[in-house]
This record gives structure tokens, C-alpha cells and sequence, in this order.
């Protein structure tokens, strides 16, 4: 094995270690019931924001386009504050990303 198998293998350990201390840490020192308001609410919303962390930037550099990764998000936040499905959301945010990719390069003729 040369030098850099072995420092992949340690990378994968301190992964592994850091991760699962991450999940291990939380269960041993917190034994009680969580019942401070604050901590409920701000435990309950961490799933939100780092969903919304990793998911906002794919969305923004996803397309061809900043306006047509914006159009998309707009519509599926329309859609899914309208209680739509899953299905529907993404369908309607693609079939916006690809009118405004089609009208997009209209408008640059024009102007």
C-alpha cells in the first residue's frame, strides 16, 4: 500500500469516529426530558434550516440562469404554500426553469 491509501483510510476513520460521536455525545449527556420552551423550539426548527442550508444553493446553481432558478423556486413555493404534492411542486418548478430558459435568450436578442 503507498502513503495515500493509508491516509484515505485514516480520513474514514476520523469520519466515522466524528460521527458518531456526534449521534453518541447528545444521548449520553441529555438523559432527561427536554422541557425549557426555548431549547424545544430551537431543536425543533435545526432540521429546517440545515435542510434549507443545503438545499438553497443547489437550487440558485442549478439551472442555466439565476432568473430561472429563481422563477422555479418562486413557483414551488407557491405551489407547496398551496398544499400541492411533491410531484407537483417539482413538475411545476421544471416547467418554469424551462420557459424561462426558452424565453431567456429571446430577451437577449431583443435587447
Amino acid at each position: 500500500m503507498s502513503g495515500s491509501n493509508h491516509l484515505i483510510y485514516l480520513y474514514i476513520a476520523v469520519m466515522a469516529i466524528v460521527t458518531y460521536l456526534i449521534r453518541m455525545i447528545p444521548l449520553t449527556v441529555f438523559r432527561k426530558k427536554v422541557e425549557n420552551k426555548y431549547i424545544k423550539s430551537f431543536l425543533y426548527y435545526v432540521p429546517y434550516a440545515c435542510l434549507t442550508a443545503m438545499t438553497l444553493p443547489a437550487v440558485l446553481y442549478a439551472t442555466g440562469s439565476l432568473w430561472s432558478a429563481l422563477a422555479g423556486a418562486a413557483v414551488a413555493i407557491i405551489l407547496a404554500l398551496k398544499d400541492r404534492s411533491l410531484v407537483m411542486v417539482a413538475a411545476g418548478a421544471c416547467a418554469a426553469v424551462f420557459v424561462v430558459e426558452q424565453i431567456l435568450p429571446l430577451l437577449h436578442e431583443l435587447l
